[in-house]
């Protein structure tokens, strides 16, 4: 299939005077499943609805909005694959030099807030037409939260941005019932109940509707961290309420995670797996690191306190069936035309492939993780059907090598010495990236990750099995710094770790507050999510020092090179 259109032209090229809907990103227009504006445009395709895409807007120029003309039912607007702030900015809130998402990496095609700044030039320029919002800037920013860049209390997007719908999640269930609504000549206000969105609403009608303190109220930080705690305990299966800017919005519970049979028909879209040909072959960074991977799953039951995905995803997998993997491996190399090495076939955490609750979370379940503090005894992994899966994509004709780059868990994998054998000898390469995140009890017990001792024996055994079949490998342990409750003790720890380990860390993660994580909960109280006591939030300076703490192989080859 030809690439959605982009302008009105290319939409006559197909036959359409006009188009039913439009989506606006910050991203670069990629037909890849890894891109969420193709997504979407797909699956609003395949049910029979004529969709273009307008990529990267100038939102200086009114031109670049009036690309597609007006749709017949609706605008969709997404700030891209990462919140546009940061996109834009780093840890230390000072601009990128550059943007994945962009050709060539240029900095700057995507407006800060650009969920917001797109919402206003649409809603100026075509009246009366619906404003979906959606991707991983509206999800995370759906209820009252803390912005870092501000440093203050904001209202929900939905609020500032005077939309018609919220569409948290992965989106293309909730996306498309809100399509054959609006078909029919609904309007927000008579689609109340579509799970995994957030709309305006009445007055909650009953008692045992659960209600959160206004978004003014919130700026209290007692106040916020009973909010998310109140939002955490009960968003995955009851409707919430709260006010922003003197409005009731209406939360819905997430979108039913997508069958088997539905996440391999998304994966069954006619994506071109290339750039729109309007970039001239300019190099799209993100697209080059994931060209010649496969998603097989999505969600991550993890729990890590400081990571937006299960926000997003969600935290029940849904995984494709092999034979949908197979068949995309198969058409990615004739849209090739030469033999592949698949750089990786994983999802937010590759090994979560394939597993499940035998109890049904989340009706049956209030946890947070099913892995942390323990994990739990209801959860069946999938390490086997993972294995057989890269099995069979080594054996297909056109496929050199498999290798897996998406993050494990060490300590899941525990369960199965046999696929930390295939990880040591067949699927890792020379390099094995790994996320202890820290050393320190205190400190993982904020993270939400297990204690290092399970980190350890994995890179026992890891290492033990390399050593048999005389390999040469690494792991490669990604850290963090600066997360609340960390002190310049605790990195004097975690230095002291490294260096008995020997590990040279290559990059280490500072702590960034992205909306709607218990992590950011505790970075703007100040407060221990779960005790409510007072923990230590590393100042800018410190979090530097915990830095250079954990690089410490650098200032040894730094004085090494001296003498």
């Amino acid at each position: 299939m030809p690439f959605l259109p982009t302008n009105l032209n290319e939409a006559r090229d197909r036959g359409w005077s006009e188009i039913d809907i439009a989506i606006v990103t910050g991203d670069a227009y990629v037909d890849h499943p890894s891109f969420g504006a193709a997504v979407i445009g797909r699956a609003l395709e395949s049910a029979g609805y004529r969709v273009g895409i307008i990529a990267q807007p100038d939102w200086r120029k009114d031109e670049d909005f009036l690309a597609l003309g007006r749709p017949r039912l609706f605008f969709g607007i997404t700030a891209g694959n990462m919140d546009s702030l940061v996109s834009n900015y780093t840890a230390q809130r000072k601009k990128r030099n550059n943007d994945a998402y962009s050709p060539g990496g240029q900095p700057g095609l995507r407006p800060d807030r650009a969920t917001i700044i797109y919402a206003n030039a649409l809603r100026r320029l075509y009246k009366g037409v619906p404003l979906v919002l959606g991707g991983i800037e509206a999800s995370l920013r759906r209820i009252a939260h803390y912005d870092y860049w501000q440093d203050k209390v904001r209202a929900s997007i939905l609020s500032d941005a005077k939309a018609d719908f919220l569409v948290y999640g992965m989106g293309e269930s909730a996306v498309l019932e809100i399509a054959h609504g609006l078909e029919k000549g609904l309007d927000s206000a008579q689609m109340q109940d579509i799970r995994g969105t957030a709309v305006f609403s009445a007055e909650p009608p009953a008692q045992s509707d659960i209600i959160l303190s206004d978004n003014l109220a919130c700026a209290d930080k007692v106040t916020f961290l009973r909010m998310t705690r109140l939002f955490e305990g009960h968003h995955q299966t009851e409707v919430v309420f709260q006010m922003n800017g003197n409005r009731w919005i209406r939360y819905n519970p997430p979108a039913e995670t997508l069958s088997e049979e539905a996440l391999d028909a998304v994966y069954a879209l006619p994506f071109e797996y290339e750039p729109h040909p309007r970039y001239g072959g300019q190099m799209i960074p993100a697209f080059e690191q994931i060209k010649d991977s496969l998603t097989s799953h999505r969600g991550c039951y993890g729990g890590c306190n400081f990571c937006a995905i299960s926000v997003h995803q969600g935290r029940k997998i849904a995984s494709r069936s092999q034979a949908s993997i197979l068949t995309e491996a198969q058409n990615l190399v004739r849209k090739r035309g030469k033999a592949l090495t698949l750089t990786d076939v994983g999802g937010p955490t590759a090994n979560m492939y394939a597993s499940n609750c035998s109890l049904g979370w989340p009706d049956s379940c209030k946890r947070a993780s099913c892995l942390y503090p323990k994990i739990c005894a209801n959860l069946r992994p999938g390490h086997a059907p993972q294995l057989e899966l890269l099995d069979k994509l080594e054996a297909t004709e056109g496929i050199n090598r498999v290798f897996i780059a998406s993050g494990i868990r060490h300590d899941l994998a525990l369960r199965s010495p046999r696929y930390i054998e295939a990880l040591a000898l067949k699927y890792t390469g020379g390099r094995l990236k790994l996320a202890p995140e820290h050393s320190v009890p205190s400190v993982l017990r904020l993270l939400g990750k297990p204690g290092i001792e399970s980190y350890e024996e994995f890179a026992r055994q890891y290492f033990s099995l390399c050593k048999k079949a005389g390999l040469k490998r690494q792991i490669i342990p990604y850290i963090i710094i600066g997360h609340p409750g960390t002190t310049i003790q605790d990195a004097l720890e975690l230095r002291k770790w490294l260096v008995a380990n020997r590990l040279r860390v290559e990059q280490v993660q500072e702590f960034t507050p992205t909306p709607m994580t218990v992590s950011t909960c505790m970075y703007y109280t100040g407060l221990d999510y779960w005790t409510g006591q007072p923990i230590h939030i590393p100042k800018p300076g410190e979090v530097r020092r915990q830095k250079e703490l954990a690089l410490w192989h650098l200032k040894a080859t730094e004085k090494k090179t001296a003498e």
